[in-house]
């Protein structure tokens, strides 16, 4: 890597249509990963990145692969003439869509192609524009496979491969689809891989596929953006929709979002916040891609305030301008909450993170502090007497297995609700009483005289002779057939 550096984008002397869409993008100044990695990868290297999120990575690999691939661009319509020369790899749909969308106004001046493949869509519109020829193909492992297993991309003539994300990958047992795609790829080849980590299981990818790479780190492993506010606050299970409420409202915060650890936790707050008046959406796996790309392109347009998502949404995304990111639970996996917080506080803007902790959350705080290296001080929230308290509705399960009506005790309501004993009277749905039998009612009355059992009395008071008295004689039973002899 060579010592001198450049800061400003105007000082790369990229190829003219470059230059005019970096311009038109108000990019002016590099960020460090963009400063060091650009340089290097204009040299053909293969690079080990690694940068705290939020930082710049796509232009860091795009564009200068944008302009090594200047010297295939032509005009021709043929496919042949336009191979697959580029390929990104991600873990998310979001991110490749993301990614691609990028690429697209990086090259919008000139005449290489980009496209996206990502799964939960129909592969016919994706096959289409395969068929016509790509130079930069940007998937995810699963839908990528698919389209080779089909014939619809053809990887041969692969010079660039970008594997970004790559701890997320590997945590999601990417892997196998990894290996499976990187065989099918030319053995002389730049490669790029880009991680929030240089965990073993990293180092180990990195030593099977990159060629003498330069290793580039930014930042600390695993840290925060110094330009992110973070508050741990130690709230109730039953008071935290409460503390969202005062601190939005005390902030003047427009729009953030709201991570949950489970789908149907994400769901079922996101109706919660709806019913209480903040335009929300959610975005959680469960939901299909052209809804979590609707909800995803109404929170960008600000057409919804608050965000509520899983871990799905905790990598890569970049939303300008979002002020804040509210950890509603705490993270399982202490590495996610540096790539959750990182969805504030971008390109050098300040954020604000807020963490709610109730009493079963203490080793995953441990987890964090550890993984941070920063002592965590848990703050008490002093709820204002204009903050109403929120009442459930129906039936509520408190995370032991044991449900409990709404209203019961450790139960939050809303302080306009009409207290229990001020309600309607509930009515009762039984059964009409059936009529009783008067048999029933009588006390038990012995019989006059002990009645002998039936095996000690004879119909004729006598046994026939020769026979026990115990044993019943053969009844007489007409016959319905006859034998006569021939």
């Amino acid at each position: 890597m060579t010592d001198s550096r450049t800061d400003s984008f105007s000082q790369l002397q990229l190829a003219e249509p470059l230059s005019r869409a970096v311009a038109e993008m108000g990019y002016e100044s590099m960020t460090p990963i963009q400063e060091q990695a650009i340089p290097v990868v204009l040299q053909g290297r293969d690079v080990m990145g690694a940068a705290q999120t939020g930082t710049g990575k796509t232009a860091a690999f795009s564009l200068p692969l944008l302009q090594r691939m200047m010297k295939h661009e032509n005009s021709s319509t043929s496919p042949a003439r336009h191979p697959v020369r580029a390929l990104v790899l991600l873990p998310t749909r979001e991110l490749a869509d993301q990614v691609a969308q990028q690429v697209k106004l990086y090259a919008k001046y000139t005449n290489l192609r980009s496209a996206v493949v990502f799964g939960g869509m129909d592969m016919k519109p994706q096959t289409l524009e395969l068929k016509k020829g790509v130079e930069v193909l940007v998937a995810t492992p699963g839908r990528l496979l698919d389209h080779i297993e089909a014939k619809n991309a053809v990887l041969n003539q692969v010079e660039y491969v970008v594997l970004d994300e790559a701890d997320r990958m590997l945590d999601i047992g990417f892997l196998p689809d990894l290996q499976r795609i990187l065989s099918y790829l030319p053995k002389q080849r730049t490669t790029l891989l880009f991680s929030a980590t240089f965990s073993p299981e990293i180092k180990r990818l990195a030593s099977s596929y990159l060629q003498d790479p330069v290793t580039i780190e930014v930042a600390r492993s695993n840290a925060t953006a110094s330009t992110v506010e973070q508050h741990f606050y130690s709230v109730g299970d039953d008071d935290k929709r409460r503390a969202l409420h005062q601190i939005l409202k005390q902030r003047g915060m427009k729009q953030a979002f709201v991570f949950v650890n489970s789908k149907l936790g994400c769901a079922r707050l996101a109706r919660s916040l709806e019913r209480e008046g903040l335009k929300t959406t959610a975005l959680h796996g469960d939901k299909s891609q052209d809804e979590r790309l609707k909800a995803l392109d109404a929170f960008k347009k600000g057409e919804v305030d608050l965000l509520v998502c899983t871990d799905v949404a905790a990598r890569g995304l970049d939303i300008k301008d979002v002020p804040a990111v509210f950890n509603f639970d705490v993270p399982f996996n202490a590495e996610d909450y540096v790539h959750r917080i990182g969805r504030t506080g971008r390109a050098g803007a300040s954020g604000l993170a807020v963490s709610f902790v109730s009493g079963k959350d203490a080793r995953l705080v441990a987890d964090i502090e550890k993984l941070i290296k920063t002592k965590i001080e848990l703050e008490a929230v002093e709820f204002e007497e204009d903050t109403p308290r929120i009442r459930e509705q129906g039936r509520i399960n408190d995370g032991r297995r044991a449900w409990r009506e709404a209203g019961e005790v450790g139960d939050t309501r809303d302080e306009l609700a009409p207290p229990r004993e001020a309600r309607a009277p509930r009515r009762e749905h039984s059964r009409p009483a059936a009529p009783r039998d008067p048999f029933f009612d009588k006390p038990y009355e012995a019989p006059a005289a002990e009645a002998k059992p039936a095996w000690e009395t004879d119909a004729k008071g006598t046994a026939p002779r020769g026979i026990s008295a115990n044993i019943k004689p053969k009844k007489k039973v007409a016959a319905l057939f006859t034998t006569t002899a021939s």
